[in-house]
């Protein structure tokens, strides 16, 4: 697979709690707008270039047919040939949770190749192709679709920094047996008073690595 590698802090604790709806408020979903992306991932505390480079962990990964279809019908922005090449793997009255791979061409390589898929207007979901639509992160793109290893180095700050983003340390939160399931109250390393925490920088991993989009 690949990619870049960085330093993973230690002692970061999970929320206590898992909702759905927290996730629905804070996460960009998969039509938002450039606007919308930029704004969301500003009041975390992360600069257009961070996001353009996590976005670009979209090189690996699928996502359901759901997610993209009505790219992949209805919308101009798209290019042809890519938009009848996903058609057969998403029909339009067919299974909502079928996957495809949003890189095609090196879907298990961690690699520039998302961003290159944007310039010829390949990106699978409307999030992605935004960030190269004649917008203020259209540099970006392309800077990175020249240097893979600005990309990875650049990748590997912004998980950093994302790491970084209220976390829970000392006594708050809890520590999971199963990391997607919380414990429940009064279970070995639990603290009942963060149940309101929504653990933005985890999400957003799980998000851009497609664990929400399956």
């Amino acid at each position: 697979m690949g990619g870049p590698s960085w330093e993973v802090k230690l002692g970061r604790r999970d929320s206590a709690t898992a909702r759905k709806r927290d996730g629905e408020i804070e996460l960009p979903v998969v039509t938002a707008s450039l606007h919308v992306l930029l704004f969301l991932f500003g009041r975390k505390g992360l600069i257009a270039k961070d996001m353009v480079a996590l976005s670009g962990a979209h090189t690996i990964g699928q996502a359901q047919c759901f997610n993209f279809r009505n790219r992949i019908y209805n919308h101009p922005n798209i290019n042809a040939g890519i938009a009848s090449i996903r058609r057969p793997h998403c029909p339009l009255n067919g299974n909502n949770s079928a996957l495809s791979p949003l890189d095609l061409d090196t879907p298990d390589s961690f690699d520039n190749s998302y961003f290159h898929n944007l310039r010829q207007k390949q990106g699978l979901l409307e999030s992605d192709q935004v960030l190269f639509n004649g917008g203020s992160t259209d540099g970006i793109v392309l800077f990175y679709s020249n240097s893979q290893s600005a990309f990875y180095s650049d990748f590997a700050v912004a998980m950093v920094k994302m790491g970084d983003i209220e976390p829970l340390t000392g006594t708050a939160g809890q520590i999971r047996a199963r990391c997607s399931v919380p414990q429940r109250a009064g279970a070995s390393g639990t603290n009942n008073a963060s149940n309101g925490k929504f653990n933005w920088g985890f999400a957003i991993v799980l998000r851009l690595l497609c664990f929400s989009l399956m």
